[in-house]
């Protein structure tokens, strides 16, 4: 039995009449860290971030969405790369009536003629290639709208976890305040107490009810969430949390520059739309080139042997002051727009992850504070206070005092690893990497 578990032992052996029995000692007894996860039987359902992840992928409409527009960007690059339709014309001369002619007029016929227009060699590749790029810019869209759904399941994954765990903390720390009121009215009621000792123990309980009450809303609100992104009903029950463990983060933060460089989706899209646009410059520059056309016709004459023909054609392009040379330049400037969005999505990129590197770092030392020397040097204050209460040298608000320090610090360190989580699953979506998992 530890020592304030034998101290409080004391003190109601010492009571005549205590009010209630005396909670055990391993229920009230600070940690050396924070608060346990709850024990779950072998056969007790637990929520994982896995299930909620595929679930939410595999359901979720924005995904989807972007998913078919992928689908159909890839739709349009043939279309690019095929030629225009060739073109059928019937004629005839003579008559009014369809296809009928003048017997015994040379010049009366009826035909049939077809053209096709061919562009200039290398047009239609560079069309196709355009195409493709806006098919790349689409998946590089797709992942975005994917990373995002993965990262905001994952920071409501992680709030409902401490909202679980924060409701597990004040739920025993209530009840075990309320024994201790049981022992300050028994004392109260010998002499060895006073009442404001037994109102402050009632004020405080009822403060914890409240900050039950409140817990309970967001809890309800975190689990609303989660169905939301697993297109359930929002107020389908889930089973708690799985217990998360703090990842370790042992990627420099120049490393996870060059990762986001490489992988971040906006970056990524700006670089397609710059390449998109350098084509379209290309293409631009060969539409200073004619297009050519060919035809063939076909005429039956009644009083002369029928006619084959061919015709070629070609454009000038006498209008390239006011045509081809300004696309040219409206293709330039829409390259260098391109690329000055590109370099600013990169400084911004840069900004972005140095900002949730450092939360992640001072949620990490807070955990690191809470965990070694804060929550157990609050342990050791609160037996303290229960040595000296015992004696007479404290009152009985100095007890309280350190037990709502326990009870804050608990739940604190909960709060920064539910953080600290957050931050990795936001620098995921930036950096392309799993970040989040305990190693």
């Amino acid at each position: 039995m530890s020592r304030l578990g034998f101290i409080l032992l004391a003190s109601l052996l010492a009571l005549p009449a205590p009010a209630q029995e005396f909670p055990k000692t391993q229920e009230f007894a600070p940690q050396a860290g924070p608060t346990a996860t709850v024990d779950q039987s072998p056969t007790s359902p637990v929520l994982t971030l896995d299930e909620v992840i595929s679930e939410a992928l595999a359901k979720n409409p924005g995904a989807q969405s972007a998913l078919h527009t992928v689908y159909a960007q890839q739709h349009k690059i043939p279309q690019a790369k095929s030629l225009a339709d060739p073109m059928v014309s019937v004629g005839w001369n003579g008559n009014l009536a369809p296809f009928s002619v003048q017997e015994g007029d040379p010049s009366s016929y009826r035909g049939i003629a077809v053209s096709q227009q061919l562009p200039y060699p290398g047009k239609l590749k560079l069309r196709g290639q355009i195409a493709a790029k806006d098919v790349d810019a689409a998946q590089w869209d797709y992942e975005a709208v994917r990373r995002r759904i993965v990262a905001d399941v994952k920071t409501a994954y992680y709030d409902y976890f401490f909202y679980d765990k924060a409701l597990q903390i004040t739920r025993r720390d209530k009840a075990l305040l309320q024994k201790l009121s049981s022992i300050s009215e028994a004392r109260y009621r010998v002499g060895k107490g006073m009442q404001q000792d037994v109102l402050r123990s009632q004020v405080e309980i009822t403060m914890l009810l409240q900050r039950v009450t409140v817990l309970e809303q967001q809890r309800a609100t975190a689990q609303a969430r989660l169905n939301t992104f697993m297109a359930r009903d929002p107020g389908s029950p889930l089973p708690p949390a799985a217990s998360v463990e703090p990842a370790a983060l042992n990627e420099k933060l120049d490393a996870l520059y060059a990762l986001a460089a490489k992988n971040d989706t906006s970056l990524q899209r700006e670089q397609q739309m710059v390449e998109k646009n350098q084509l379209a410059t290309q293409l631009a520059h060969k539409d200073y080139l004619p297009d050519f056309g060919v035809a063939y016709m076909y005429q039956q004459r009644p009083a002369l042997p029928d006619m084959n023909g061919m015709t070629f054609t070609v454009n000038v392009p006498v209008f390239y002051k006011t045509k081809q040379r300004e696309e040219v330049r409206q293709a330039t400037e829409e390259t260098i727009s391109a690329e000055r969005s590109r370099d600013n999505r990169k400084n911004e990129l840069q900004f972005e992850l140095k900002q949730n590197y450092l939360a992640a770092q001072a949620s990490k030392q807070l955990l690191d504070l809470y965990s070694k020397a804060v929550v157990p040097q609050s342990s050791l204050a609160l037996e303290s206070a229960m040595s000296a209460y015992e004696v007479g040298n404290v009152d009985f608000l100095t007890v309280l005092s350190n037990f709502s320090t326990i009870l804050n610090y608990e739940v604190d360190y909960y709060r920064e690893l539910a953080n600290y989580q957050a931050a990795l699953a936001r620098m995921e979506s930036l950096a392309g990497m799993e970040l989040t998992s305990a190693r």
